[in-house]
């Protein structure tokens, strides 16, 4: 039913497109039927013999998908068509018995919620990847010193963990909101045409709670059909992470630009080539993210207009759901795969990155200069110095040291300041950038674990809590980084 999608057939995650198939769809919705009836027969609304017939017949191969959607495309909803397949399956007893109670919505929101599920634990897998290769790349790099760049300008010495460390505190951070998120969407829903359950009687509550344990979901007292606040945060969560991954992404594109080329995706025959100039490795991995990345934002977008439904069901906002919740989950983990293999092999040249230091004469070294004035002459003076000793080293190609060494010389000689001639080197003048990237990295191994980021940020509401649950870990992740 899907069409074809270059990007995702490339790229995609197939792992995460299985979640979304039409076989797990399917298979989430009759799973529900199956665990209502269950559910209904332990507390007595229907009987064991009729649950177990219509338990019998829940199962996805037995569903004509042909049959299913075309009748959903009379209906407009998949629900009725599929009861419908599953009570000609059983005699007059227990065909009475299907959907017993239960509203189209009640089906979908639950199923949704099995998926969304899945969804989140292997977005947790392929951020915990993700993690652990930024992690190692920041230890790594703790002292490769690298130029920092503001409006794309040199601006001072910074060292390359440092700058790893920050999208390691970010997908940190992210990790702790998707946990979060995970357990806030495993949520069922049993609440009837109106949300009110009255067709099921007084028993609704307990058939909700059965149905809640035996679906591994939570339940809730009140209807959330047109509540979909969970599903908006499950949306800008994962928008959040495929924001950093196209983060990350933009700087190994701009790093191994011809004119920098301090780091660059991994080698192989014909990777990143060019049909026509032999010469090409263009960054396809991390433009492919850019790609993943911006198209989960705009998606996560949609799930806020889906908030708009009014009265006690939608009228075409819940519509929006089923585009674009399968869109975000997948465009966000083929983003996170993608990047987590780059990070995991990229390639970084720390001797590229110390020749770049002086490629403007040493200018980026003005701060430290500044600095090295300014406890005598003051910011101001200091500020005005040496900007005008850059101007005049940008300006004749000379080098700032070899200018400073000018002004400073006239400066002693007037008695207003005595410097010695040594010069502050780069490694020098990194401030807090090692400890930076080993606080990232510590603070990773301390919450990469679940339950963890609980422990160290409180959540003021127990219910939301995440269990500690087993680590979750992607088959090779054990690949070490190439290069």
């Amino acid at each position: 039913m899907t069409g074809f999608r270059l990007l995702t057939a490339l790229y995609g995650d197939d792992t995460m497109t299985g979640v979304w198939s039409e076989r797990a769809t399917i298979d989430a919705w009759v799973r529900v039927e199956s665990e209502l009836a269950q559910a209904q027969a332990e507390v007595g609304v229907i009987g064991q013999a009729d649950a177990d017939a219509i338990s019998a017949v829940c199962r996805p191969e037995r569903i004509d998908a042909g049959q299913l959607w075309e009748a959903s495309r009379v209906v407009g909803y998949p629900i009725l068509a599929l009861t419908r397949q599953l009570s000609a399956a059983l005699p007059p007893g227990p065909a009475g018995r299907v959907h017993y109670g239960a509203t189209t919505q009640d089906i979908m929101d639950s199923g949704l919620a099995l998926q969304l599920g899945a969804a989140s634990d292997r977005l947790i897998e392929l951020t915990v990847l993700l993690g652990d290769a930024l992690s190692e790349l920041a230890a790594e790099h703790e002292k490769t010193v690298i130029a920092a760049r503001t409006h794309a300008q040199q601006a001072v010495p910074t060292t390359f963990g440092a700058k790893v460390g920050v999208f390691l505190a970010e997908i940190t951070d992210e990790l702790a909101d998707l946990r979060r998120v995970a357990a806030d969407v495993r949520l069922v829903s049993l609440y009837g045409a109106g949300g009110t359950n009255a067709a099921m009687g007084p028993a609704s509550p307990e058939v909700r709670r059965v149905l809640a344990r035996r679906l591994g979901l939570s339940d809730r007292d009140v209807s959330w059909h047109v509540s979909r606040h969970r599903i908006a945060r499950f949306g800008a969560v994962c928008a959040t992470l495929a924001a950093t991954c196209v983060r990350f992404a933009r700087e190994v594109v701009d790093l191994s630009r011809t004119e920098i080329a301090e780091v660059r995706e991994e080698d192989g025959h014909h990777r990143g080539a060019s049909s026509t100039m032999p010469q090409k490795q263009n960054p396809v991995s991390s433009e492919s993210v850019v790609g993943f990345g911006v198209a989960a934002g705009a998606a996560a977008s949609t799930l806020l207009r889906a908030m708009e439904a009014g009265h006690e069901r939608s009228a075409g906002e819940w519509q929006l759901e089923w585009l674009a919740v399968p869109q975000v989950a997948e465009y966000t983990a083929a983003a996170l795969l993608l990047t987590g293999r780059t990070a995991t092999t990229l390639r970084v040249f720390p001797e590229v990155m110390r020749a770049n230091l002086s490629r403007d004469g040493g200018l980026l070294m003005s701060e430290a200069l500044m600095m090295r004035l300014a406890p005598v002459l003051g910011k101001d003076r200091a500020h005005d110095l040496v900007y005008a000793a850059a101007i005049s080293a940008r300006d004749s190609g000379r080098d700032l040291a070899e200018v400073m060494a000018e002004v400073t010389a006239e400066l002693a000689a007037a008695g207003e300041t005595q410097l010695d001639g040594a010069q502050v080197g780069a490694e020098e003048y990194v401030g807090e950038a090692p400890a930076m990237a080993a606080a990232a990295v510590a603070d990773w191994q301390a919450r990469r674990e679940p339950g963890d980021e609980d422990r160290l940020r409180p959540v003021d509401d127990e219910s939301r809590r995440v269990p500690g649950d087993e680590d979750r870990r992607v088959p090779g992740s054990e690949e070490v980084r190439g290069g």
